[in-house]
C-alpha cells in the first residue's frame, strides 16, 4: 500500500525539451574556448620559464592566484552555458491547477464504520475529513457524494455548490452490507451526470473517484469488473483502507472484528490509474485526503521556464565578475 504521491518539482534544474533545440550549438563554443584556455596557460608557463630573477618578476607583475583565476574562467562558462540553454527556450513537465474537474466521494456505510477505533467512530470521523476534502476543493470543480452500503445512492448529482455535497455528507446513515463494485458503478454514473462547460460544450472534464471503505465486497458487482469500467473511462479511483486491524463491532450481540481489507482496495486503485492509501486515524484521514485533494487538484502540463535558466546565467555572470574584480583589485 503506498503512503504519499511523490510530488514532481515545480522547476526542474534540467528541463524535459526545448522549444528551439538547434541553439543548443551554440554550446560546442563552450569546449573550444576550454581548448583556448588551457592553451592560452601552457604558453604563459612557458614564457615564466624565460625569467630567472623570478623576485624581480613579482615587483613587477604580482602573482595571481591560480585558483581564482580558473574559478572565474569555469564561471564565466556555466554562465554561457545557462544563457544558451535560455535562448533555447526550455521546457518543463510541472503542475498547474485544474481549471475544471469532476471529484466524485464515495463514502462507506456499512454497519462496520460504527467501529470506535477511530474516534468518535469511524463514520463520524469520515464525514469530518470529508467535508474538510470537499472544502478544500476548487470552486469551478464539481463534486458528488455516492453513500455505499448493501445499497449505493447518488446522495446529490456533480454540483459547484459545495455546500449542497457538504450538507448531502451529513445525511449518510449506517446500512447493512458493503457493495464495492456497485459504490464504482454509481460513481460512473454520477460523473456522466456532471454539467457541460458552457464555454467548451463539447469537452470533457477529467474526472476522478475517492473511494473511503472499511471493509471489504460483500455484495453487488465485483470490484475488479468495476475498476475495469472505470478504466476504460479514464477515470482513476484513488482508495482509502479505513481503520485498523483490531476495529470491531457489536451486532446482535455478537462481536465481530473488522479490519480494512487493504488488498482489495490496493487493487482498484492499481487498476484504475489511482492510488491507494491507508488512515488508521482521523489525523492520518485529514492527511490522505489533503494529498488527495493536491492530486486531483492539478495536472502535469509543459510550461517554458526559460526565466529560471536565464537568473542561472545572471547569477553565474557576476560570480565570474568578482572573481575577476578580485584578481585586478591590489589588496593591502
Amino acid at each position: 500500500m503506498t503512503g504519499l504521491p511523490t510530488p514532481m518539482a515545480s522547476l526542474p534544474f534540467v528541463p524535459d525539451d526545448f522549444a528551439s533545440p538547434l541553439r543548443l550549438l551554440i554550446l560546442l563554443a563552450i569546449p573550444a574556448l576550454i581548448a583556448v584556455y588551457v592553451l592560452l596557460n601552457r604558453r604563459k608557463n612557458r614564457r615564466g620559464m624565460r625569467f630567472t630573477n623570478t623576485s624581480m618578476l613579482e615587483v613587477v607583475m604580482p602573482k595571481q592566484s591560480q585558483w581564482r583565476r580558473h574559478l572565474s574562467v569555469a564561471l564565466a562558462l556555466l554562465s554561457l552555458g545557462a544563457l544558451t540553454m535560455a535562448f533555447a527556450r526550455p521546457e518543463a513537465t510541472v503542475q498547474v491547477p485544474r481549471e475544471r474537474a469532476t471529484v466524485v466521494v464515495v463514502l462507506d456505510a456499512s454497519r462496520s464504520m460504527a467501529a470506535t477505533d477511530v474516534k468518535p467512530t469511524r463514520l463520524d470521523a469520515a464525514k469530518t475529513a470529508a467535508k474538510a476534502f470537499i472544502t478544500s476543493l476548487p470552486a469551478k470543480f464539481n463534486v458528488s457524494v455516492v453513500s455505499m452500503a448493501g445499497n449505493v445512492t447518488i446522495l446529490t448529482p456533480p454540483t459547484q455548490d459545495h455546500q449542497v455535497a457538504i450538507r448531502a455528507v451529513d445525511t449518510i446513515e449506517l446500512q447493512d452490507s458493503t457493495a464495492i463494485g456497485a459504490g464504482i458503478d454509481t460513481a460512473l454514473q454520477a460523473v456522466s451526470q456532471a454539467p457541460k462547460d458552457p464555454k467548451n460544450p463539447n469537452s470533457t472534464a477529467p474526472a476522478a473517484i475517492v473511494l473511503l471503505s472499511d471493509g471489504e465486497n460483500t455484495t453487488g458487482k465485483a470490484p475488479a469488473q468495476a475498476s475495469a469500467d472505470a478504466a476504460s473511462k479514464k477515470v482513476p479511483v484513488y482508495t482509502i483502507a479505513y481503520g485498523t486491524e483490531n476495529g470491531f463491532v457489536d451486532l446482535d450481540g455478537q462481536r465481530y472484528a473488522v479490519p480494512p481489507n487493504d488488498a482489495q482496495l490496493k487493487g482498484i486503485a492499481e487498476q484504475t490509474g489511482g492510488i491507494a492509501y491507508q488512515a488508521a486515524s482521523a489525523d492520518e484521514l485529514k492527511t490522505v485526503y489533503e494529498r488527495i485533494g493536491s492530486s486531483v487538484g492539478s495536472e502535469p502540463a509543459k510550461r517554458e521556464v526559460t526565466s529560471r535558466f536565464a537568473l542561472y546565467g545572471f547569477v553565474f555572470a557576476v560570480l565570474a565578475a568578482l572573481g575577476a574584480v578580485t584578481l585586478a583589485a591590489r589588496w593591502p
